[in-house]
Protein backbone atom coordinates (compact mmCIF):
# COMPACT_ATOMS: atom_id res chain seq x y z
CA UNK A 1 0.00 0.00 0.00
CA UNK A 2 2.28 2.66 -1.72
CA UNK A 3 -0.14 4.88 -3.16
CA UNK A 4 -0.21 8.21 -1.84
CA UNK A 5 -3.67 10.48 -2.64
CA UNK A 6 -2.08 13.86 -0.99
CA UNK A 7 0.11 13.52 -4.73
CA UNK A 8 -3.34 14.33 -6.70
CA UNK A 9 -5.45 15.39 -3.92
CA UNK A 10 -8.20 17.68 -5.80
CA UNK A 11 -7.00 16.27 -9.28
CA UNK A 12 -9.76 16.18 -11.60
CA UNK A 13 -10.71 12.90 -11.05
CA UNK A 14 -11.23 13.38 -7.25
CA UNK A 15 -13.42 16.45 -8.76
CA UNK A 16 -15.13 14.25 -11.15
CA UNK A 17 -16.04 11.85 -8.38
CA UNK A 18 -16.98 14.41 -5.53
CA UNK A 19 -19.39 16.10 -7.66
CA UNK A 20 -21.12 12.93 -8.36
CA UNK A 21 -20.81 11.80 -4.47
CA UNK A 22 -22.64 15.12 -3.68
CA UNK A 23 -25.47 14.62 -6.29
CA UNK A 24 -26.02 11.08 -4.70
CA UNK A 25 -26.14 12.58 -1.11
CA UNK A 26 -28.47 15.04 -2.15
CA UNK A 27 -30.45 12.43 -3.58
CA UNK A 28 -30.62 10.52 -0.61
CA UNK A 29 -31.45 13.18 1.63
CA UNK A 30 -34.65 13.76 -0.26
CA UNK A 31 -36.82 11.11 1.84
CA UNK A 32 -36.21 12.17 5.55
CA UNK A 33 -35.50 8.26 6.97
CA UNK A 34 -32.11 8.21 8.03
CA UNK A 35 -29.08 6.51 5.27
CA UNK A 36 -25.88 4.79 5.81
CA UNK A 37 -22.86 6.25 3.91
CA UNK A 38 -19.84 3.73 3.41
CA UNK A 39 -16.10 3.96 2.19
CA UNK A 40 -14.25 0.94 1.70
CA UNK A 41 -10.71 2.71 0.96
CA UNK A 42 -11.33 6.35 2.67
CA UNK A 43 -7.67 7.84 2.79
CA UNK A 44 -6.78 10.44 5.13
CA UNK A 45 -10.12 12.55 4.76
CA UNK A 46 -8.35 16.19 4.55
CA UNK A 47 -5.07 16.90 2.23
CA UNK A 48 -2.68 19.72 2.29
CA UNK A 49 -2.82 21.37 -1.07
CA UNK A 50 0.44 23.62 0.21
CA UNK A 51 2.83 20.84 1.49
CA UNK A 52 5.44 19.43 -0.58
CA UNK A 53 3.32 16.23 -2.25
CA UNK A 54 0.69 18.29 -3.25
CA UNK A 55 3.02 21.47 -4.69
CA UNK A 56 5.09 18.76 -6.47
CA UNK A 57 2.35 17.87 -8.96
CA UNK A 58 0.23 20.99 -8.26
CA UNK A 59 -2.78 18.67 -9.70
CA UNK A 60 -5.28 20.89 -7.59
CA UNK A 61 -4.60 23.72 -9.96
CA UNK A 62 -5.99 22.42 -13.03
CA UNK A 63 -8.67 20.56 -11.19
CA UNK A 64 -10.42 22.02 -8.53
CA UNK A 65 -8.88 25.53 -8.46
CA UNK A 66 -9.85 25.53 -12.24
CA UNK A 67 -13.31 24.88 -11.48
CA UNK A 68 -13.55 27.51 -8.51
CA UNK A 69 -12.57 30.33 -10.88
CA UNK A 70 -14.62 29.47 -13.83
CA UNK A 71 -18.30 28.76 -13.87
CA UNK A 72 -19.46 26.60 -16.11
CA UNK A 73 -22.82 27.02 -18.11
CA UNK A 74 -25.83 27.83 -15.77
CA UNK A 75 -27.62 24.71 -15.44
CA UNK A 76 -24.54 22.76 -15.26
CA UNK A 77 -22.56 25.04 -12.47
CA UNK A 78 -25.76 24.81 -10.31
CA UNK A 79 -25.52 21.00 -9.78
CA UNK A 80 -22.17 21.29 -9.01
CA UNK A 81 -22.37 24.49 -6.51
CA UNK A 82 -23.01 21.91 -3.59
CA UNK A 83 -19.62 20.45 -4.07
CA UNK A 84 -18.33 23.74 -4.67
CA UNK A 85 -19.91 25.01 -1.45
CA UNK A 86 -17.96 22.70 0.46
CA UNK A 87 -14.09 22.72 -0.78
CA UNK A 88 -14.35 26.60 -2.11
CA UNK A 89 -13.41 27.52 1.84
CA UNK A 90 -11.02 25.13 1.90
CA UNK A 91 -8.76 25.47 -0.96
CA UNK A 92 -9.42 29.70 -0.46
CA UNK A 93 -7.64 29.26 2.48
CA UNK A 94 -4.22 30.73 3.99
CA UNK A 95 -3.30 27.45 3.71
CA UNK A 96 -5.45 25.36 1.39
CA UNK A 97 -6.83 22.22 1.66
CA UNK A 98 -8.64 19.45 0.08
CA UNK A 99 -11.09 17.39 1.61
CA UNK A 100 -11.38 13.85 0.67
CA UNK A 101 -14.69 11.92 0.18
CA UNK A 102 -15.56 11.25 4.00
CA UNK A 103 -15.33 14.68 4.68
CA UNK A 104 -17.23 15.60 2.08
CA UNK A 105 -19.66 13.10 2.97
CA UNK A 106 -19.59 14.23 6.74
CA UNK A 107 -20.43 18.08 5.43
CA UNK A 108 -23.79 16.33 3.48
CA UNK A 109 -25.23 14.22 6.26
CA UNK A 110 -27.89 14.97 8.40
CA UNK A 111 -27.91 14.47 12.29
CA UNK A 112 -30.03 11.44 11.74
CA UNK A 113 -27.18 9.67 9.16
CA UNK A 114 -25.00 7.55 9.91
CA UNK A 115 -20.93 7.14 8.33
CA UNK A 116 -18.86 4.09 8.54
CA UNK A 117 -15.16 4.60 6.80
CA UNK A 118 -12.48 2.06 6.32
CA UNK A 119 -8.49 2.41 5.85
CA UNK A 120 -6.06 0.06 6.30
CA UNK A 121 -2.98 2.39 6.03
CA UNK A 122 -1.89 2.61 9.50
CA UNK A 123 -0.86 6.46 9.02
CA UNK A 124 -3.81 7.16 6.54
CA UNK A 125 -5.86 5.78 9.34
CA UNK A 126 -4.48 7.58 12.40
CA UNK A 127 -5.21 10.79 9.87
CA UNK A 128 -8.84 9.70 9.31
CA UNK A 129 -9.44 8.63 12.77
CA UNK A 130 -8.07 12.46 14.00
CA UNK A 131 -10.47 13.96 11.01
CA UNK A 132 -13.56 12.52 11.65
CA UNK A 133 -13.57 12.68 15.21
CA UNK A 134 -15.68 15.66 15.91
CA UNK A 135 -18.51 14.14 13.92
CA UNK A 136 -20.76 11.45 16.52
CA UNK A 137 -22.37 10.35 13.30
CA UNK A 138 -19.05 8.94 11.93
CA UNK A 139 -16.85 5.92 12.81
CA UNK A 140 -13.23 5.21 10.99
CA UNK A 141 -12.66 1.43 11.26
CA UNK A 142 -8.96 -0.11 10.76
CA UNK A 143 -9.61 -2.31 8.48
CA UNK A 144 -9.21 -4.06 4.84
CA UNK A 145 -11.91 -2.29 1.96
CA UNK A 146 -13.31 -5.23 1.11
CA UNK A 147 -13.70 -7.04 4.72
CA UNK A 148 -15.51 -3.95 5.55
CA UNK A 149 -17.80 -4.09 2.29
CA UNK A 150 -19.03 -7.69 3.23
CA UNK A 151 -19.46 -6.95 7.31
CA UNK A 152 -21.11 -3.59 6.87
CA UNK A 153 -23.94 -4.29 4.48
CA UNK A 154 -26.68 -4.43 5.03
CA UNK A 155 -26.99 -1.83 7.41
CA UNK A 156 -29.84 -1.33 10.32
CA UNK A 157 -31.13 1.98 8.12
CA UNK A 158 -31.28 -0.03 4.92
CA UNK A 159 -30.69 3.05 2.49
CA UNK A 160 -27.38 4.25 1.83
CA UNK A 161 -24.66 4.43 -0.55
CA UNK A 162 -21.23 2.44 -0.56
CA UNK A 163 -18.22 4.07 -2.13
CA UNK A 164 -15.34 2.30 -3.44
CA UNK A 165 -12.50 4.07 -4.57
CA UNK A 166 -9.01 1.25 -4.49
CA UNK A 167 -5.61 2.90 -4.89
CA UNK A 168 -5.38 -0.13 -8.44
CA UNK A 169 -1.70 -0.82 -7.20
CA UNK A 170 -2.51 -4.46 -7.73
CA UNK A 171 -2.99 -5.81 -11.24
CA UNK A 172 -5.82 -8.25 -9.71
CA UNK A 173 -7.80 -5.13 -8.32
CA UNK A 174 -10.69 -5.45 -11.62
CA UNK A 175 -11.06 -9.22 -10.78
CA UNK A 176 -11.11 -8.66 -7.39
CA UNK A 177 -13.66 -6.05 -7.67
CA UNK A 178 -15.95 -8.34 -9.82
CA UNK A 179 -16.50 -10.78 -7.69
CA UNK A 180 -16.60 -8.37 -4.33
CA UNK A 181 -18.89 -6.01 -5.59
CA UNK A 182 -21.93 -8.36 -6.94
CA UNK A 183 -21.33 -10.32 -3.63
CA UNK A 184 -21.98 -7.70 -1.73
CA UNK A 185 -25.11 -6.01 -3.75
CA UNK A 186 -26.29 -9.63 -3.16
CA UNK A 187 -26.52 -8.81 0.37
CA UNK A 188 -27.64 -5.58 -0.13
CA UNK A 189 -30.19 -5.30 -3.34
CA UNK A 190 -31.75 -1.62 -2.35
CA UNK A 191 -28.64 0.15 -1.61
CA UNK A 192 -26.22 2.48 -4.35
CA UNK A 193 -23.01 1.36 -4.95
CA UNK A 194 -20.62 3.49 -6.44
CA UNK A 195 -17.26 2.09 -7.34
CA UNK A 196 -14.59 5.01 -9.06
CA UNK A 197 -12.04 3.27 -11.30
CA UNK A 198 -8.81 4.50 -13.60
CA UNK A 199 -9.23 4.43 -17.19
CA UNK A 200 -5.78 3.20 -18.94
CA UNK A 201 -7.04 0.67 -21.39
CA UNK A 202 -10.50 1.94 -22.60
CA UNK A 203 -11.41 -1.90 -24.19
CA UNK A 204 -9.94 -3.57 -20.92
CA UNK A 205 -12.05 -1.65 -18.61
CA UNK A 206 -14.83 -1.50 -20.91
CA UNK A 207 -15.18 -5.29 -20.80
CA UNK A 208 -14.70 -4.82 -16.95
CA UNK A 209 -17.98 -2.50 -16.54
CA UNK A 210 -19.89 -5.05 -19.31
CA UNK A 211 -19.26 -8.19 -16.89
CA UNK A 212 -19.73 -5.88 -13.67
CA UNK A 213 -23.08 -5.25 -14.36
CA UNK A 214 -23.60 -9.02 -15.22
CA UNK A 215 -22.16 -9.60 -12.25
CA UNK A 216 -24.98 -7.12 -10.65
CA UNK A 217 -27.97 -8.51 -12.41
CA UNK A 218 -27.29 -12.07 -11.01
CA UNK A 219 -27.25 -10.66 -7.36
CA UNK A 220 -30.55 -9.14 -7.93
CA UNK A 221 -29.47 -5.23 -9.06
CA UNK A 222 -30.51 -4.05 -12.81
CA UNK A 223 -29.81 -0.62 -12.94
CA UNK A 224 -26.07 -0.08 -13.23
CA UNK A 225 -24.91 3.46 -14.95
CA UNK A 226 -21.62 4.22 -16.48
CA UNK A 227 -20.13 7.63 -16.57
CA UNK A 228 -16.44 8.53 -17.38
CA UNK A 229 -14.83 11.82 -18.38
CA UNK A 230 -11.44 12.40 -20.11
CA UNK A 231 -8.98 15.93 -20.22
CA UNK A 232 -6.24 14.46 -22.52
CA UNK A 233 -5.57 11.60 -24.77
CA UNK A 234 -5.39 7.90 -22.72
CA UNK A 235 -2.00 6.44 -22.79
CA UNK A 236 -1.51 3.08 -20.92
CA UNK A 237 1.93 3.91 -19.75
CA UNK A 238 1.21 8.17 -19.44
CA UNK A 239 -0.26 10.14 -16.62
CA UNK A 240 -4.08 9.59 -15.66
CA UNK A 241 -6.15 11.28 -18.35
CA UNK A 242 -9.71 9.75 -18.11
CA UNK A 243 -11.38 8.23 -15.19
CA UNK A 244 -15.34 6.67 -14.52
CA UNK A 245 -17.56 5.63 -12.22
CA UNK A 246 -19.87 2.74 -12.07
CA UNK A 247 -22.84 2.95 -10.18
CA UNK A 248 -25.81 0.52 -9.22
CA UNK A 249 -29.20 1.45 -8.79
CA UNK A 250 -27.99 5.04 -9.63
CA UNK A 251 -30.92 7.74 -8.24
CA UNK A 252 -33.17 8.06 -11.68
CA UNK A 253 -32.12 11.77 -11.87
CA UNK A 254 -28.41 11.06 -12.17
CA UNK A 255 -28.15 10.48 -15.99
CA UNK A 256 -30.00 13.59 -17.22
CA UNK A 257 -27.12 15.15 -14.05
CA UNK A 258 -24.28 13.99 -15.92
CA UNK A 259 -25.28 14.94 -19.56
CA UNK A 260 -26.01 18.51 -18.10
CA UNK A 261 -22.44 18.46 -16.24
CA UNK A 262 -19.56 16.56 -17.98
CA UNK A 263 -19.89 17.73 -21.39
CA UNK A 264 -18.73 21.70 -19.99
CA UNK A 265 -16.58 19.93 -16.86
CA UNK A 266 -14.62 18.09 -19.80
CA UNK A 267 -13.39 21.29 -21.59
CA UNK A 268 -13.31 22.90 -18.62
CA UNK A 269 -10.63 20.71 -16.68
CA UNK A 270 -9.02 19.46 -20.27
CA UNK A 271 -5.63 19.32 -19.98
CA UNK A 272 -5.14 21.86 -23.19
CA UNK A 273 -7.14 24.16 -23.23
CA UNK A 274 -6.24 25.57 -26.55
CA UNK A 275 -6.67 22.15 -27.97
CA UNK A 276 -8.49 20.05 -25.88
CA UNK A 277 -8.52 16.20 -26.37
CA UNK A 278 -11.16 16.15 -23.50
CA UNK A 279 -14.50 13.69 -23.87
CA UNK A 280 -17.27 11.52 -21.59
CA UNK A 281 -19.01 9.10 -21.63
CA UNK A 282 -22.92 8.49 -20.10
CA UNK A 283 -24.50 4.83 -20.61
CA UNK A 284 -26.23 2.69 -18.95
CA UNK A 285 -25.24 -1.13 -18.52
CA UNK A 286 -27.91 -2.09 -17.14
CA UNK A 287 -31.57 -0.84 -16.41
CA UNK A 288 -34.95 -1.61 -14.85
Amino acid sequence: MNYAHDFHAGNFADVFKHIFLTRILHYLARKPAPLRYIETHAGSGLYDLAGPQAERTAEWRTGVLRLAASPLEPEAQALVEPYLDIVKPLIGADSPLYPGSPLIASALLRPQDKMLACELHPDAFQRLRANLRRDRRAKAMEIDGYTGLMAFVPPVERRGLVLIDPPFEDAAEFDRLARALPAAARKWTSGVFMLWHPVKDRAAVGAFARALAEGFAASGVKSVLRIELQIDDVRPQGALTRCGLIIANPPFTLEAEARRILPGLSQRLARSLEAPRADYLVEWLGRN
